[in-house]
């Protein structure tokens, strides 16, 4: 099993390139259900689209993958497909249930496997299902799978969601494509990735208004045959590689981003004491020094990102006072809380609150990655601490960032995969 060798302490020094959304990209693909012939650019290299890919090509969809341009190219002329996604493809990644509505919405039927992805908290798809129930989808859940119908098409509806969800939002935005008629969305999730889902399907021919936390979809029969379209960036990769160069950075210039989507998080961090200075397309942090405390929640877009929470906490052992972060979104994301305070990190938790006592020295050690975020959040300490890191199982890793360590080795870390 794979594993990478951090040694602290090296101070970063030059650019990196942020890769395209994997967050945005999943949802997109799952949408090319419903397209002809499409053409992706700026796609992330990583497990989890492979893996979606793989899900698509189960189906029946006819995908070329062209890495050294990163893009995806998609035919979906067959309209006998395998509406399965079975659970050897759906396991791994939790994204592989969108592809229930976009299978419901053309082709009247699905069966899904029940998905798994990052042991950080039940997600359930209840959500999900009744959103794809309110349009009309007869469903049950038999031996694992999610079993849904709709023999007579989808019908357009209106639908409140008892709580934000990003996936069920960009579920029902994919099941509402075809239905007759309006469907009127509310309590929506309004990440960017979502609104980058709806920007594709717009050039699919798709009618979709937004005002605030409502989405409503019109129900389209036709679709424009061959389209094209760039995935926005990754913005919690950058904000990854924000906070690793504001911990160890002497200046690092941060590239092909956009900071409209990252207003909340880069006050958070100015608030803290961070240099940043921002340009257009790119950001540049010099060597931040005498960090301060900081109380942050977690909450859905454009509150602070759960995604970030973890690799938030690292960058708080370095501040001077005790720091707060309050989980609202997972009930199981403190995992990597363990494995910072065996590197010497100074955390207690009470009910849904970390409290982070710094600034700390942290001191390398044998780590285990939990699940995504967790496990770069493992890298940043490493890349702060005294001596050698070694951070175990990242295949977590590899589920979403792209060539982490040769852009960190762009920058002079000292990283090595073994």
């Amino acid at each position: 099993m794979q594993k990478l060798i951090i040694k602290g302490k090296k101070h970063l020094l030059g650019s990196i390139s942020i890769s395209g959304s994997k967050n945005a990209t999943l949802p997109i693909l799952a949408a090319s259900i419903l397209a002809n012939k499409v053409k992706l650019s700026n796609i992330p290299i990583v497990k989890d689209i492979s893996t979606m890919v793989e899900l698509l090509r189960y189906i029946g969809l006819k995908i070329k993958i062209i890495n050294k341009h990163k893009k995806i190219l998609i035919e979906n002329k067959n309209e006998k497909v395998n509406t399965l996604a079975p659970y050897k493809l759906v396991k791994t990644m939790r994204a592989g249930v969108l592809v229930l509505g976009p299978l419901l919405s053309r082709y009247q039927k699905a069966k899904v496997s029940l998905p798994g992805g990052c042991a950080i908290g039940t997600r359930p798809v209840n959500l999900h299902l009744h959103a794809l129930k309110k349009l009309g989808a007869k469903i049950k859940i038999k031996d694992g799978y999610i079993i849904a119908e709709a023999k007579k098409g989808l019908l357009g509806t209106k639908i409140r969601f008892p709580s934000i969800s990003v996936g069920a939002t960009e579920n029902a935005i994919l099941a509402a494509y075809k239905a007759k008629g309006k469907t009127e969305l509310s309590n929506c999730a309004i990440e960017p990735e979502v609104l980058d889902l709806i920007t594709f399907l717009k050039k699919l021919g798709g009618k979709i208004k937004i005002s605030g936390r409502k989405i409503i979809v019109y129900g389209k029969t036709s679709i424009k045959k061959n389209i094209a379209h760039k995935v926005i960036f990754d913005r919690i990769e950058f904000g990854t590689y924000l906070i690793a160069a504001i911990l160890i950075g002497k200046k690092v210039s941060i590239n092909n981003i956009n900071t409209k989507y990252f207003k909340q998080e880069i006050s958070i961090l100015k608030k803290m004491g961070a240099k940043i200075f921002i340009s257009k397309k790119s950001i540049i942090i010099s060597k931040s020094k005498n960090l301060k405390k900081i109380s942050v929640s977690t909450k859905p877009y454009p509150g602070f990102p759960t995604d970030l929470q973890a690799q938030l906490m690292v960058l708080m052992t370095q501040a001077k006072g005790t720091s707060k972060i309050k989980e609202n979104i997972f009930e199981n994301r403190f995992m990597h809380v363990p494995e910072l305070k065996r590197m010497g990190a100074n955390i207690e938790i009470k009910n849904k609150t970390a409290l982070i006592k710094g600034p700390t020295k942290l001191t390398g050690a044998e780590v285990m990655a939990t699940d995504l975020r967790a496990s770069v959040s493992l890298v940043l300490a490493g890349l702060v601490a005294d001596n050698r890191t070694i951070v175990n199982r990242i295949y977590h890793l590899d589920r979403g960032y792209e060539s982490l360590e040769y852009k960190l080795k762009n920058c002079m870390a000292k990283v090595k995969r073994v």
